[in-house]
């Protein structure tokens, strides 16, 4: 049985996402072992279409 789609959109790669869960390794681990069992990766390289029009840029 399997449920809705979930889409999970970041800035980070995955090797970095044990900072974001306080840098335990071991529930990140976990964690992205459920999220990606069948999951399809999508990377999007490039500048941002969000901050186009940063003078900043």
């Amino acid at each position: 049985m399997s449920g809705p789609p979930i889409v999970i959109t970041t800035n980070r790669t995955y090797k970095h996402w044990s900072s974001i869960f306080n840098n335990d390794s071991t529930l990140t681990s976990a964690l992205l072992d459920r999220l990606l069992h069948h999951a399809e990766t999508i990377v999007i390289d490039g500048k941002s279409y969000r901050t186009r029009d940063d003078p900043h840029d």
